[in-house]
């Protein structure tokens, strides 16, 4: 690649952009300020209802041998696959339904949450030198709010769309992330005005607004959340739909998601 060519796809002249998947979060979040990961369905909406059950999250990669020992380093519990608990493996699972419906006494107080996607992405991103925040549908307006008065002030912010995985391991953009990034960043333009934001962004922030109307049935029908509810997630679905009734804004620090300070 050239030098122009690499610039061009840093969106370098928006202060807030937009991209798709770990490659994507390289080339925008090396310069940015702030790293926003999105996975609706379903690390960040996890990350999301963990927290505001007290539970600290450390993400990891996933199907990582070592994930168990670092577990264990850190006193927490290993989270498993959803697939995995239905089929009595014991342990919290990835499925934000089932953590939300424990019972107090059994909420971790520390999580290791590994995932293919949005768990992944975050992990590397922890040493690219920006802030890391996990971002979703149920903390949208919370997390547009802490970044307004950073935009306002000079800063850079990268939103990264998790997306899924094909069978051969590529990148398939997911439209249920789109909307989940695209939430944020229509708070965020309403904040700063809509010219901090990329093209890209602001493409993200206009499916957003076009779908807000009709989220849950639009999560549940596209492929995704088709794909839950074909496997008897439904609930996790139904969960990842709830807008803004989180406040949380989760912030990676030292490997472990925590809810951001107030200002």
């Amino acid at each position: 690649m050239t030098d122009a060519f690499d610039r061009a796809h840093t969106q370098a002249g928006h202060r807030v952009r937009l991209e798709w998947g770990p490659t994507g979060a390289a080339a925008i979040a090396g310069p940015a300020d702030v790293a926003v990961v999105v996975d609706v369905l379903s690390f960040t909406t996890t990350l999301v209802v963990a927290l505001d059950r007290g539970t600290t999250v450390h993400p990891y990669r996933w199907k990582d041998e070592r994930a168990a020992a670092h577990a264990a380093e850190h006193d927490a519990v290993l989270a498993v696959g959803r697939l995995g608990a239905r089929h009595g493996r014991a342990g919290t699972s990835l499925s934000p339904a089932a953590l939300a419906a424990l019972a107090a006494a059994d909420v971790p107080e520390r999580l290791v949450l590994p995932s293919p996607n949005g768990s992944t992405i975050c992990s590397g991103l922890a040493d690219r030198g920006c802030a890391v925040v996990g971002a979703c549908l149920r903390n949208a307006a919370a997390v547009a709010a802490w970044l307004a008065p950073r935009v306002a002030g000079g800063a850079t912010v990268a939103v990264v769309a998790a997306g899924e995985r094909w069978p051969d391991d590529t990148l398939r953009p997911a439209v249920e992330d789109l909307w989940g990034a695209g939430a944020v960043l229509a708070a965020l333009a309403d904040a700063v005005g809509p010219g901090a934001l990329s093209p890209e962004a602001a493409h993200a922030a206009a499916a957003y607004r076009a779908v807000a109307g009709t989220l849950h049935e639009s999560l549940l029908a596209c492929a995704s959340g088709a794909e839950l509810v074909d496997r008897g997630f439904a609930d996790d679905v139904r969960v990842a739909a709830e807008t803004d009734v989180s406040t949380v804004v989760p912030l990676l620090v030292d490997g472990a998601f925590r809810p951001a300070p107030a200002r």
